[in-house]
């Protein structure tokens, strides 16, 4: 039988990358015609840098406001803090600067805005859902009356997604939300400014792009697009995040890792993931362990747990790190513990206690029910916490 499949490209006009973001940013401004830009970024990089306030002098009278109060993992109240700041600016173009955190928050109010949202409670209705038979429910969403630019500061690749994850502070649980248009309109690609991201957070991140790359090379429908795409990736992430590590000014490194992330991220809502990703959500909503720090600790051990299913997959990952006789996830805990990551549970500060909760929540998670190997109950993510720990 010929396979038969499908791959849905972003909408996603554009990639600027090596030019000065301030430089950058007025350029696509004036060619998208905007005339009242909201500015939405991280506290840190807003109050302890230039390069907000950079942008905002740049932009000038066509700059109508700043919200800097993202929160990490996106609970749903920090959302509605930020569409408040929105709905009473009426801006045209929003340009987020900053990693995932900011970059989730906006598209999450993105999605507020084009369904008038106006109560945490109502998002429940938008959240992908796993249904009883396994198969998953995706809601339609309006698309947003304004679009939003990204210049990334992490290696997330939240800014190649039109996916976002929300927590519900109540459930402690992270939900996940799409919609066509809620993404980077356009990316902007800076390494200088880069330099402002603490180092931690800057490897982990690349290796949350890692993650993404493995989990599509080893997914159950893997597509030859995303298989050339991030097996190259891969080995250029892998290879300019030691050079980074090693000297964090060299900038060719740090767009290398950039540019490395894009590749990457070809199969980010768009192939199926499986338990590195959908346990690694949930990490974070009941143990507040950072994205990055969640791929360091569970990618090698989901890839060991899966090699009975995909082993052939697998080995083009070894291949693509130059390495095709080792095991794909002994060759993830090397470079992990390389790069001065944690590797374990126990090192990111979660307890044998959170792991009932860890893996009830994962068991909602759309990427646990397509992980290669079938996971069909919570002892199964328990075994793999354990392995983990």
């Amino acid at each position: 039988m010929i396979k038969a499949g499908r791959y849905d490209f972003l909408a996603q006009d554009g990639v600027l990358f090596g030019t000065p973001c301030v430089q950058a940013v007025v350029q696509t401004v004036e060619e998208l015609g905007a005339r009242r830009v909201f500015l939405v970024s991280s506290r840190s990089l807003s109050r302890k840098t230039e390069v907000v306030t950079g942008i905002a002098a740049a932009l000038g009278e066509r700059c109508c406001g700043l919200f800097d109060e993202c929160v990490a993992h996106v609970p749903r109240e920090s959302v509605f803090r930020a569409l408040e700041a929105i709905r009473a600016a009426q801006p045209d173009l929003i340009v987020t600067i900053g990693g995932g955190t900011p970059i989730d928050t906006v598209k999450m109010l993105l999605i507020c805005l084009a369904e008038d949202l106006h109560s945490p409670a109502q998002l429940d209705v938008f959240a992908i859902r796993v249904l009883a038979d396994g198969n998953k429910h995706v809601p339609a969403i309006r698309n947003p009356p304004v679009r939003q630019i990204v210049i990334p500061t992490t290696l997330s690749g939240a800014e190649f997604s039109n996916l976002a994850g929300c927590i519900d502070s109540k459930r402690r649980v992270k939900d996940l939300f799409t919609g066509r248009e809620i993404g980077a309109q356009r990316v902007i690609l800076d390494p200088a400014i880069t330099v402002h991201t603490p180092d931690w957070l800057w490897i982990s991140t690349g290796m949350r792009a890692i993650d993404h790359a493995a989990e599509t090379i080893c997914s159950r429908n893997p597509q030859p697009f995303t298989d050339a795409t991030c097996l190259h990736g891969l080995a250029m992430l892998a290879d300019s995040l030691r050079e980074t590590k090693s000297d964090p000014r060299q900038m060719e490194a740090r767009l290398n890792s950039q540019l490395a992330v894009w590749l990457c991220c070809t199969g980010l809502n768009r192939i199926e993931w499986g338990a590195s990703h959908g346990i690694g959500h949930q990490l974070g909503a009941v143990a507040d362990v950072p994205h990055g720090h969640t791929s360091c600790v569970m990618l090698h051990n989901v890839l060991r747990y899966n090699r009975v299913a995909n082993k052939e997959r697998q080995v083009l990952i070894s291949q693509a790190m130059r390495r095709p006789d080792t095991d794909a996830g002994d060759l993830i805990e090397e470079l992990v513990a390389d790069l001065g990551m944690p590797t374990r549970l126990r090192d990111v500060g979660v307890r044998r206690d959170q792991f009932a909760a860890i893996a009830a929540a994962s068991m909602q998670s759309m990427m646990v029910k397509t992980n290669p190997r079938p996971i069909t109950g919570p002892e199964q993510i328990l075994e793999i916490l354990e392995e983990a720990w």
